[in-house]
Formats: structure tokens, C-alpha cells, sequence
């Protein structure tokens, strides 16, 4: 249902949370965001100017995107509605644009519509809502935790300005925390509390920037911690590691964190930093991630990126996805750990990569070649009336186990090893061969 206020009044029959009351009443009161919202940015001169055009807030949750929003309905002049889209569809759309189109037509009066959540809206949703922003019946402010990339519609994203929000940093929770208590009005200034300093680092840290929860635990601790004989609720470390029981990791499966830490995985072994690759291992795992999606993944790289130069590096890659599916977690984290470890010291080689990628281009882009004739299956009936397999060498009769015959017509390298580890070796004996297949000599 469409709300145009944003009730403050802490009198709700409703109690509502602390992270709700304190939410920023003017961007003064906002904290982070200063590479979107500091003095002389665009957000913030189009915000204080009263001139915003339609823009999508993308970030972690507890980043400040709702909490803009009311600072934008409490500062605009134009006429401030709100839907959450996982409640709302393309009937309410309607009734709000066709108010807002009235509304323009008899006073002149501008509509900003911020839909929270956006993601939720699916692609017919978000084409009925197209018509009325890109004609200018209504202003658009989305909000999502998703990347707009990828969960909104390009002609969507191509009438709005994106503004991406980032994880607070621990000074900006503090700070947070601190007015929260001093807050008589909004916050706990009522009540008599006695805070540990260290409480308050604590969930500054493992809040990871996300306000609403460094909030909440604040409140919960608060509430349910009896005062002391001298009259204070004493807020010390032990309730404040109560109030947050498990660290909270920014991390989702299916979206910009799942992606974002794999790559940083792979280019962590890649660079040869195990302390990097083991924390982005953890990282995934701690956040929930399938450990055979990483086992796999690490399969794929000793291939790509450490191949011939360490062949036992595909072997232990293989028998890590193996033991972790036999194992199970948690322990299966350790198989993935000694893997990590081997992979990101071996030495690095991209040449079988490379070397395939060459021979596919061959195949996309030049003709095709025949299978030479001594080459082909000689052993059926009928064969040798063909001529198949007449006139092949069988490396093993010869010394060294190599002869000079011809593979393939075509005149072409693919494979160019490099001179890190076993590959090296591979280099010395691959280049005399080529060299013996050059002057037609055994």
C-alpha cells in the first residue's frame, strides 16, 4: 500500500525498532557515503536543490538507502510516495501514477515515488513503470541490495542515474551508536546506560558497516540487561558479543558477493598469495557457499593456470573435490586448504590454456583439415582397399619412441610452454622434436 509520510512520532501503538527511529532526519545526520553525498557532489546538489531526477540506491543492506529517502521526502517540496515492491504491483503502479499525472495537471506539484526492495519487481512490473518515468509523471528512487545490472531491465536502468552505496566504516558506526545513546528523543538518552568502549568496537566491527544491525544489537542489550545496584544498565563486552551471537558475513550466493569473492579467490591463487586465497576460502565458506562449487573451481584453474608446469597440481585439485564430497563439512575445509596452499605456491603456466584456445580460433576460422589418410582407422574390413592407416609409423618400434611422420597438414604451434617448473623440461624436449619434424630427420 502507498505511504506519503514517513511517520516519525515515537508514540506508535506499535513499538518500532531503534534503527527506525533514529533514521537521519537531514543529510547531516547521515553518516558515510561522502563519495556520494559529500559537499559539492551531484547526489547531494541535486537532493539539496530540489532538482533529483530518477536514480536507483544500490548497496549492502544498513548502507543508507531507506534512510536518504526520508531525508529526501522530508526535504523535497514535491509530493513523496512510497511502495515496497515485494507488497505492490502493477495495479498500485497505476493508481499512483495516474494520481500523480492529476496532481501535476491541476497544481503542478512533482511526484517522487521510491520503491524499495526494486529487485522484487519482475520485468512486467518494471515495463509498466517505465512509461511514467521516462514521460515524467513521476520521479523514481529505487533501492535494492542487488546489482541493478543485473535484476533491473536496461531501459529502466537507462532512464536513471545509479548510485552505489558502500559498506559504513567502523568510525561511521560508532559515531552512530554513540548519538543513539545521547538520543533522548528518537533514541536511549532515557536511559541511564553505562557503556564499555570496547562494546561499542566490538559491534562497530562485526556489524560490517551495516547500521541497522549495529542498532539492533545496541537496543537488544539495552533492553534486556537489568540496571545495576548504582541505577545504570552497564553495557560491557560480554553483552554486546550476547546481542550479535554469530559475526554477520556480507555474503550471497547468487549475487554480486558470491561472484566478486570467487574472482578474488582465483586471483588470489593465481598471484601466488596464499594468505590472500586461504581468507577468501574462509570467507566463502563461513558465508555459505557449496564447497564444491570452490573444489571445481580450483579443478578448472590448476588446469588454466598452473598446467604442465606442475602436473600434480590437477591431481591434488581432483582428489581435494573428491575428499571434501567424502568428508563432508566441516571438516572437508582442510582437503580445500592443503589444495589451496598447493595451487597458489606452484608454478604458474597458462600455455595448455593458451595452446587450446589458439587451435579452437584455428578451427573457427580457417578450413577445416582432413584427417590424414595413415592416420585414420585401418583395423575395420574393407580398410585397406581404402587405403586407411596405410603407411603409418609406430613411435614405438622406433628409437627414443619418436619418429618424423606428419600429424597435421597445417603448419602451426599451438602449444608454447613456458620455462617455469616441469614445463620447462617439457620445453627442451618438445622444441627438439619440432626441430627433427623441421628437417624431416629422425
Amino acid at each position: 500500500m502507498e505511504e506519503t509520510l514517513f511517520p516519525e512520532s515515537t508514540q506508535s501503538p506499535v513499538p518500532r525498532p531503534l534503527s527506525v527511529r533514529l533514521r537521519p532526519r537531514n543529510l547531516e545526520e547521515i553518516e558515510g557515503q561522502e563519495h556520494i553525498l559529500g559537499e559539492g557532489k551531484l547526489l547531494r546538489r541535486a537532493i539539496e536543490s530540489d532538482r533529483l531526477t530518477s536514480v536507483i540506491f544500490y548497496g549492502p543492506p544498513g548502507t543508507g538507502k531507506t534512510a536518504l529517502a526520508y531525508c529526501i521526502a522530508n526535504l523535497t517540496r514535491a509530493h513523496f510516495a512510497r511502495i515496497n515492491a515485494v507488497t505492490s504491483g502493477v495495479q498500485e503502479l497505476r493508481s499512483i501514477v495516474e494520481r500523480a499525472k492529476k496532481r501535476l495537471e491541476i497544481n503542478g506539484k512533482r511526484t517522487i515515488l521510491f520503491i524499495d526492495e526494486i529487485h522484487r519487481f519482475n520485468k512486467a512490473q518494471q515495463d509498466a513503470l517505465l512509461p511514467s518515468v521516462e514521460e515524467g509523471l513521476v520521479t523514481l528512487i529505487g533501492a535494492t541490495t542487488h546489482n541493478p545490472f543485473f535484476a533491473l531491465t536496461s531501459p529502466l536502468l537507462s532512464r536513471s542515474q545509479i548510485f552505489e552505496f558502500k559498506r559504513l566504516p567502523e568510525e561511521a558506526i560508532k559515531k552512530i551508536i554513540k548519538r543513539a545513546l545521547i538520543d533522548k528523543e528518537r533514541g536511549l538518552g532515557k536511559y541511564r546506560i553505562k557503556i564499555e568502549k570496547r562494546a561499542i568496537e566490538f559491534i562497530a566491527k562485526v556489524s560490517e558497516g551495516d547500521a541497522r544491525r549495529a542498532l539492533n544489537a545496541l537496543e537488544i542489550g539495552v533492553l534486556t540487561t537489568p540496571p545495576a545496584r548504582d541505577g545504570f544498565i552497564h553495557y560491557t563486552l560480554a553483552v554486546a558479543e550476547e546481542s550479535i551471537q554469530r559475526k554477520y558475513i556480507s555474503y550471497d550466493r547468487a549475487e554480486d558477493e558470491h561472484y566478486d569473492t570467487i574472482s578474488a579467490f582465483i586471483k588470489s591463487l593465481r598471484g601466488s598469495d596464499p594468505d590472500a586465497a586461504l581468507y577468501w576460502l574462509a570467507k566463502m565458506l563461513e558465508g555459505g557457499e557449496d564447497p564444491r562449487f570452490i573444489a571445481r573451481r580450483m579443478v578448472i584453474f590448476a588446469a588454466e593456470d598452473i598446467g604442465n608446469a606442475d602436473p600434480q597440481a590437477l591431481l591434488i585439485a581432483v582428489a581435494a573435490f573428491q575428499a571434501q564430497e567424502f568428508v563432508g563439512m566441516p571438516e572437508g575445509k582442510i582437503p580445500l586448504a592443503q589444495a589451496v596452499t598447493y595451487l597458489s605456491t606452484a608454478p604458474k603456466s597458462n600455455a595448455s590454456y593458451k595452446a587450446i584456445s589458439a587451435a579452437e580460433e584455428e578451427i573457427k576460422k580457417e578450413s577445416t583439415q582432413a584427417v590424414p589418410a595413415h592416420l585414420r582407422v585401418g583395423t575395420y574390413p574393407g580398410a585397406k582397399t581404402l587405403k586407411r592407416g596405410e603407411g603409418y609409423k609406430y613411435p614405438h618400434d622406433y628409437p627414443e619412441h619418436f619418429v618424423v611422420q606428419e600429424y597435421l597438414k597445417l603448419s602451426k604451434e599451438f602449444y608454447h610452454p613456458s620455462e617455469e617448473g616441469f614445463e620447462k623440461i617439457i620445453k627442451e624436449r618438445l622444441q627438439k622434436w619440432r626441430e627433427k619434424r623441421k628437417s624431416g630427420s629422425e
